[in-house]
């Protein structure tokens, strides 16, 4: 199993390279130069394997030999032994049609957990045997931080500096982050917005001398092992509704693209998945594209769901390389000129090619806290922003009433309690172990949107203590 970039310059690299590499050298995503393929009577082998069985399978084609299965199977089973739910995944009936796929029972209660507690593992296993350190950066919309600092918070091999736009993420979410004391871990608030947060990243990529020195690595969705981890619980979705021998549909609220686009590498791996929905707020450029074939930017607005308060999807350039039939250099001319003009039109073709699996529906603020209300009155469930968005936009796009829809629950409602009691009068509590997390002190240090003030920061204090 080798790894090429999206855009077609950087050499291929192995599994525990890219996992260390982050983005390209040219500046693409790493994609698997094929896809892993699993039969109808495969998946219909995976019915009954618990979580950590299933993943080790879905997972172990990617790894291509360079990290023992027997080895790979232990770091799985230690990522998810701190989850709240033995199912780790857990499915919950909504109405006639629709599930919950419950992703928020590990440690920072969102679903970036699932990968994250895996991935800080897996960092950990190669710069043991390697003998080396990195320096890994984020860009954090909200959730990614929390849920990357506790995978990586006391690891000797690495230093973690997580960027987040000020004042633009939840309270919860800011303390999970804040409130984390770890010499190894370095907070950073920026003056902007995600976007911002994210350019900055990828600028810090593209600076080959500041990346080499600092040996930088990424926790981003950028990362392939991310994704890797994701494709599993749409794997273990469908095989508890009957996969193989019926189809499935996934609704997904997404910002960056990444979690929505595990589920159509699942499909590409032999999953029968009949339709993908992507649910939007009113940074709706995923929803734009897919009514008109055309990517524009736009200036992010602060929404209740500030995990998905993006413009500039990343991963979407992941699936862009097949629609441009895997022509990395066409796909680099593309990219450059988006990000030059603001405006990507990517042609008829590949833009029904796009629809023939994907729909998208956005919600505004109003809609969402609607949403959050009708789910709550009719079946008793609690659900934050994006869930929400993610439910009501499944419901909105509905294709084939024989195929039953999984929306994604990507967050417990108690990170985004004062939507939630807006909505419904009821303000979910922190579970037991996050009781004091309001009383705790906050470690942060605010930055403006400045790439040589940040990386100054970086050289300063990587190996002297988090902050």
């Amino acid at each position: 199993m080798r790894y090429i970039s999206t855009r077609g310059a950087a050499p291929a690299l192995a599994f525990d390279e890219v996992l260390l590499a982050g983005l390209a050298r040219d500046g693409g995503l790493y994609v698997p130069e094929i896809w892993p393929q699993f039969s109808d009577a495969d998946i219909r082998a995976m019915s009954g394997l618990d979580y950590v069985e299933l993943a080790v399978r879905i997972m172990t084609p990617f790894l291509g030999g360079r990290i023992p299965e027997a080895d790979f199977a232990e770091l799985v089973e230690e990522a998810y032994t701190g989850f709240n739910h033995a199912a780790v995944a857990p499915l919950k009936q909504l109405d006639s049609r629709t599930w919950l796929l419950e992703l928020f029972h590990g440690p920072t209660l969102s679903f970036k957990d699932v990968a994250l507690q895996l991935l800080g593992r897996l960092y950990d296993y190669v710069l043991r045997r390697r003998g080396e350190r990195v320096t890994i950066v984020g860009a954090t919309s909200g959730d990614t931080g929390s849920a990357a600092i506790e995978a990586c918070r006391d690891r000797d091999s690495i230093d973690i500096f997580v960027l987040h736009p000020l004042g633009r993420v939840s309270e919860v979410q800011r303390r999970q982050m804040t409130t984390v004391d770890a010499p190894n871990v370095w907070n950073i608030a920026i003056e902007g917005t995600f976007d911002d947060c994210q350019d900055l990243l990828k600028a810090m990529f593209n600076d080959i001398q500041f990346r080499d020195e600092m040996n930088l690595s990424a926790v981003n969705s950028i990362n392939w092992a991310r994704v890797m981890a994701q494709i599993v619980y749409y794997f273990a979705a469908a095989a508890a509704l009957g996969t193989p021998d019926r189809s499935v549909a996934f609704a997904v609220p997404t910002g960056n693209f990444g979690n929505v686009y595990a589920g159509y590498a699942a499909r590409e791996m032999g999953l029968p998945i009949d339709q993908l929905v992507i649910g939007s707020n009113s940074n709706d450029v995923l929803t734009r594209f897919l009514a008109t074939g055309q990517m524009t930017i736009e200036p992010v607005r602060p929404t209740l769901s500030p995990s998905m308060d993006i413009q500039v999807s990343s991963n979407v350039e992941r699936l862009l390389f097949d629609l441009y039939e895997r022509d990395g250099m066409a796909l680099a001319k593309a990219m450059a000129s988006f990000r030059r003009n603001g405006r990507l039109a990517v042609g008829d073709d590949r833009w029904r090619a796009a629809r023939a699996l994907f729909d998208g529906f956005r919600l505004d603020d109003a809609d969402t806290l609607q949403a959050i209300a009708e789910v709550y009155r009719h079946s008793g469930e609690l659900l934050d922003p994006h869930t929400a968005i993610g439910v009501a936009a499944g419901h909105a796009c509905y294709r084939n009433g024989a195929v039953p829809m999984v929306a994604l629950a990507t967050a417990h409602p108690a990170k985004f309690p004062d939507a939630v009691e807006q909505a419904t009068g009821i303000r979910p509590p922190l579970p037991p172990r996050l009781n004091d997390l309001f009383s705790r002190a906050e470690r942060a240090n605010i930055l403006p949107n400045d790439l040589r003030v940040v990386q100054a920061f970086m050289r300063d204090r990587r190996f002297k203590g988090g902050a």
